[in-house]
């Protein structure tokens, strides 16, 4: 196809062609990109006709790409990538006057803790952003990027893809948080004699904790396992259960003057909260103010971003 052909094409059709590669069902799509189902049908219908090819072929509840769809994507992905840097790079970002959406994936502890204050700062500088937070892990935050569902991610990581950035935002130093409040730090025996309260996104009753204690020769005994930190309070009201949660996360569930958070009695490895983010996103000005934001807001020190 020669350049003058590229005028019969259509940018939207194309976004919708990505997002239909990734998603792989129409719904999803439409509810992806903010559109209605028979105008994500209409787009598909003209994508065929333009590129001479079925493209999708309904498999149950998915649409499986066929392998013109594979070639084609692989050569689309990066140059929608290319031309989203060239837009945003004639474009200054205003935070006071923008209207703009950001996709934020952030883990339960870091929703909890640490984005009430850094909402309400965010909303006085930029006023008419929107903001959709959605909970990451360190096993899904590459996915998520991949699919374009966030654009920054903070959590704790692991392994990332090729072209995503790392940024260190603070050390976590894991406490313990209990309901006898008042009372002095617990000794490592009564740490381990007392039930616990597991938080695991994979629903595992030990976790680094355990392996910490292993490693010191002794054990505890975990009684309860959640998939999130946000229902630790009223699950501990009222019992002697303990939970082993990062510190920024029980100070401010011991804020309220019910729980008591103490450091860990017992040698403890100290972890990291990471800001990632696709190297594409590097120079686009509204991206770049919201990193900056989230590290000068949720991190240790001014952000250099």
């Amino acid at each position: 196809m020669n350049r003058n052909e590229l005028r019969k094409a259509d940018i939207n059709m194309m976004v919708v062609f990505e997002a239909l590669m990734q998603e792989r069902n129409v719904t999803r799509v439409a509810e992806k990109l903010h559109l209605g189902q028979s105008t994500i049908s209409s787009m598909l219908s003209r994508m065929r006709i333009f590129l001479n090819d079925p493209l999708f072929v309904r498999v149950g509840h998915r649409m499986e790409p066929t392998s013109r769809a594979e070639q084609i994507y692989q050569h689309l992905l990066p140059a929608l990538d290319g031309l989203s840097i060239a837009l945003s790079r004639t474009q200054e970002f205003e935070p006071a006057i923008s209207t703009m959406q950001f996709r934020i994936g952030l883990s339960d502890d870091v929703e909890l803790a640490l984005l009430p204050p850094v909402l309400k700062a965010l909303r006085e500088e930029a006023p008419g952003i929107v903001i959709i937070v959605q909970h990451v892990d360190y096993w899904r935050i590459p996915d998520f990027l991949a699919k374009g569902e966030i654009t920054v991610g903070i959590t704790q990581t692991r392994e990332l893809p090729a072209n995503a950035k790392r940024k260190r935002l603070r050390e976590i130093y894991p406490k313990v948080l209990r309901t006898d409040v008042g009372n002095p730090p617990l000794t490592l025996d009564e740490y381990c004699s007392r039930p616990h309260v597991l938080v695991s996104h994979t629903a595992h009753t030990s976790g680094m904790v355990d392996d910490w204690l292993e490693r010191a020769g002794k054990q505890r005994r975990v009684v309860l396992s959640v998939p999130q930190f946000s229902v630790l309070p009223s699950l501990l009201a009222g019992t002697d259960m303990l939970a082993s949660l990062p510190d920024y996360a029980a100070e401010a569930m011991a804020a309220s003057g019910q729980l008591q958070c103490d450091p860990l009695p017992f040698e403890a490895q100290v972890l990291e909260l990471d800001m990632v983010w696709l190297s594409v996103l590097d120079n686009d000005p509204a991206e770049r103010w919201l990193r900056r934001r989230l590290e000068a807001l949720m991190g240790k020190g001014n952000a250099q971003a």
